[in-house]
């Protein structure tokens, strides 16, 4: 009996492919992410892996300082490095330390010309400058080597790496334009002398070599390196020379070459796996639709096999063997779609890897990596997730009686479903509380943790109550289907006679744009919050800021100062992370100029004017640290400077900002030559002067700043509002996933809705309903499923994200709550569309229903 109940479990199958079929592909969509993001990560992680194998080769000991920060073009030296008394005494001690090569590294972040003189895009890559070193003194003389041309030989030259090279339409000869990023110097003319391999090589990678000298001035203050590499001579091992050196220099951070690569490689993978994390979450919200979609079909399945399954049991099947006919055909499809899943995800992998490089993101260029992680977690994510889905229906099954082979009708198998909508009500009131409790909080990662929770609770709430929602929200909506008379009161009718059915088909919708929701009322916020901060802030009439960098030059400002027509210019710093009097000092800017002419900002006591010497502190940092006016502050940066700053006012934190504003005096005494950059520059066009005019010669005066735009503050709030709506779109886009399994799930319910209720259309055919009355019943029947998901995901998604941007409120100064009702609006329609586009295959199929043939089945 075991043998031919597996027959009839494969026969079932083969029998209804387009069913197989679509529940096939609810299982690979969900397993295709899953394996698409671990072979994108595995693979970029190999490619890094490969790369930073390669770095300090040679090297069996490197000083760094310690407790380095980064920032900047491509990574700013929070630092002044190693003092070149270390590197003499590393000389001196050599022999005693059994010191092979000394090798100090001179580096910071550049900006390049293309030869048409726009900018050389890293696409997050690093963008670096170096110091050029003969092979002869290398450590390793393969790190580095000139494939064109020749090495850097005057305050001018430098070598190119050859793929920066070839994106820059550059070779040995040409004379271009460069920018470092940190320090007071400007844009310089360098002439391109040689064509440079480098083993840090990647795709946007840019490496400048420069003479050792030039590279010390532009890098340094004249006395420091960025760091120091050793070799050892031979007979000392790494370990060794590392435990020397650091009995001699505790002060420093002292590594192996060995340990060097391994910090590189857990930095990035620890990037990666972030991503990774991203990338699984999305592939988990699919895995939770698809489970939905999996768990109503099998549902469906057992209701229309109801006759089936009971005259095998009449016929001698047990409980136990129909329970396991019905899981068989879960593992079968589980297997199959895992696999499935599999092969498609690699080619999501490929496709995702092929877009970042031609988009120039900066990743390495390598072949998949395609290891068993992925394959195992298709196999089981396919086969657990299916078995489980169809493990209620196939239980379900197994209870079914013999004696239900002689009804004439099929059951529903509907019970009550008042027990259920009562411990989702218990569920809702529970995530409610929780998420009015959370908004109502001081807000923070534990809140916003509570509103997190509290969301899941609804989601089961509407999981549970679903069925009991269903019949008064259609019927609220069902004023759509008036027009359609008598046909439009069939489909209402329909959409809320199986509410378990409906419930189960439209919780994949609402799950998804409960999601949408979210992310655009926390987007809609922010973006709505910057917008009118700058508008109602921001009083300057230019704002000239660094595009697809963190900053700029400290040289701009005075290069903005000369222009004609310009008035007021107020200078804004980055500082360095610093602490005062033993407290953190987060956010906190130099300013140069008179900030309140360009900025609005509230004081609650003292000065608006910033004092060179002194500092303003917004409230919410009095507060935290219990500073007051007139109290002087010892603040101490990285990079060892430290100054005695006095608080000369507190100000109202904003949008903007809600650290410190330090003077300009107090700038320079904290902040080395050679770290400053500039954050913004904001300005007032002078009395008379026209602003459009101005506009343009400053743009001019900008042009060789490479990385350097200049808007006016409408065009700075678009600009930042468009920052935000690439990152929703990606966002979006990456849940359409869900929706498409939405869209499918509604598909897949009206089809096999259709083959449950073939004797009921075949009978409305016979009394003279016409085929397009048919397809216009499923039509509408699908929409009104439609807008029920719809509008339960839009309110529950709104209410997450309007109290998940209140947690947010006390973090970031500024931003409120705003609801996207144009989203809202938007998500109905097309909610209501994406209803009509899933029924037109159901609706066709139905209308093809032969009544005789309908009428007489049994």
């Amino acid at each position: 009996m075991a043998s031919t109940m597996r027959k009839v479990s494969l026969r079932n199958l083969a029998a209804h492919k387009v069913r197989l079929a679509l529940t096939v592909l609810a299982v690979l969509l969900g397993t295709s992410f899953v394996a698409g993001s671990l072979v994108f990560t595995g693979t970029m992680s190999s490619a890094f892996n490969g790369i930073f194998d390669k770095v300090a080769v040679g090297v069996d000991a490197q000083i760094t300082p310690r407790n380095n920060g980064s920032g900047g073009f491509a990574g700013r030296s929070q630092t002044l490095g190693i003092p070149d008394s270390v590197i003499s005494q590393l000389q001196q001690d050599r022999q005693q330390l059994h010191i092979a090569k000394i090798e100090p590294a001179y580096t910071g972040a550049v900006a390049i010309a293309k030869k048409d003189g726009s900018a050389l895009q890293s696409g997050g890559a690093p963008s670096v400058g170096v110091a050029w070193t003969p092979p002869e003194q290398a450590i390793n003389p393969h790190a580095e080597r000139i494939v064109s041309g020749h090495a850097p030989q005057g305050p001018t030259q430098v070598a190119l790496n050859d793929s920066a090279a070839k994106k820059a339409h550059l070779s040995v000869g040409d004379t271009t334009k460069l920018v470092v990023a940190n320090g007071t110097g400007k844009p310089m003319q360098v002439t391109i002398v040689g064509i440079s391999k480098s083993v840090a090589d990647t795709t946007g990678y840019v490496q400048v070599s420069f003479q050792k000298a030039t590279a010390e001035r532009l890098f340094s203050d004249g006395s420091h390196a960025s760091s120091v590499s050793i070799s050892a001579q031979p007979g000392t091992s790494s370990d060794q020379l590392v435990a020397q050196l650091k009995a001699k220099f505790p002060q420093y951070k002292i590594e192996t070459g060995a340990q060097v690569r391994k910090d590189a490689k857990a930095a990035i993978n620890g990037f990666l796996q972030v991503f990774n994390y991203i990338l699984l979450a999305f592939a988990g919200i699919g895995l939770v639709v698809g489970t939905f979609l999996i768990y109503n079909t099998f549902s469906m399945i057992v209701a229309q096999r109801v006759r089936e399954l009971a005259l095998l049991r009449s016929i001698g099947a047990s409980k136990r063997q129909i329970s396991r006919s019905v899981l068989l055909e879960a593992l079968v499809i589980g297997l199959v779609g895992g696999l499935v899943g599999l092969g498609v995800g690699i080619g999501i992998a490929a496709g995702l890897k092929a877009l970042l490089s031609a988009s120039g993101s900066g990743l390495p260029s390598s072949s998949l990596v395609i290891g068993p992680t992925p394959v195992i977690a298709c196999l089981v994510v396919g086969v657990v997730v299916t078995t489980i889905s169809a493990w209620f229906p196939a239980r379900r099954a197994s209870k079914v009686s013999p004696v239900e082979a002689m009804r004439e009708g099929q059951t529903d198998g509907q019970s009550s479903i008042l027990v259920r909508t009562i411990i989702g009500l218990v569920f809702a009131v529970f995530g409610i509380v929780l998420i009015a409790g959370a908004a109502a909080s001081k807000g923070g990662g534990g809140p916003a943790g509570l509103v997190g929770l509290g969301g899941v609770l609804l989601v089961i709430a509407i999981v549970l109550a679903g069925p009991a929602i269903s019949r008064p929200v259609i019927r609220l909506v069902g004023f759509l289907a008036r027009p359609f008379g008598k046909i439009g009161q069939l489909a209402r009718t329909n959409a809320v006679r199986n509410p378990r059915r409906t419930a189960a088909t439209a919780f994949s919708l609402t799950l998804g744009l409960m999601l949408v929701a979210v992310i655009g009322t926390m987007g809609s916020s922010l973006k709505g919050s910057i917008e009118q901060a700058v508008k109602s802030d921001i009083t300057g009439d230019l704002i000239v800021s660094p595009q697809n960098t963190a900053a700029l030059p400290t040289g701009v400002g005075q290069d903005v100062r000369s222009v004609q027509g310009v008035g007021t210019v107020v200078q804004m710093l980055n500082m360095l992370d610093a602490t005062g009097n033993g407290k953190s000092v987060n956010g906190a800017v130099g300013v140069s100029g008179d900030l309140a002419s360009v900025f609005k900002y509230t004081m609650i006591q003292g000065s608006s004017t910033i004092h060179p010497e002194g500092m303003l502190i917004s409230d919410k940092m009095a507060k935290d640290d219990g500073w007051k006016v007139g109290q002087t502050i010892g603040l101490t940066t990285k990079a060892g400077t430290s100054a005695q700053v006095p608080i000369t006012g507190i100000y109202k934190a904003n949008t903007f900002s809600s650290g410190a504003l330090v003077g300009i005096s107090a700038y320079d005494k904290l902040v080395p030559a050679q770290l400053r950059s500039t954050n913004v520059v904001i300005i007032n066009v002078a009395q008379g002067a026209k602003v459009s005019t101005v506009e343009n010669r400053v743009g001019l005066a900008m042009k060789d700043y490479l990385t350097v735009r200049v808007q006016t503050k409408e065009q700075f709030a678009n600009s930042n509002a468009s920052s935000i709506n690439q990152l929703l779109v990606v966002l979006y886009g990456m849940l359409g996933l869900a929706l498409v399994i939405a869209v499918l799930g509604i598909i897949n319910t009206l089809a096999l809705s259709v083959v449950e209720r073939r004797r009921e259309i075949g009978m409305l055919r016979a009394v003279g309903m016409a085929r397009a009355q048919v397809r216009r019943m499923i039509y509408v029947e699908s929409i009104l499923i439609a807008l029920f998901g719809a509008l339960l995901g839009m309110v529950v998604g709104v209410v997450i994200g309007w109290a998940l941007v209140k947690t947010f409120e006390p973090v970031l100064t500024g931003i409120h709550p705003i609801i996207p009702w144009g989203t809202v609006v938007f998500t109905l329609i097309a909610a209501a569309v994406v209803g009509l586009l899933a029924a037109l295959w159901p609706g066709i199929r139905a209308a093809r229903t032969k009544p005789l043939e309908a009428i007489a089945d049994v």
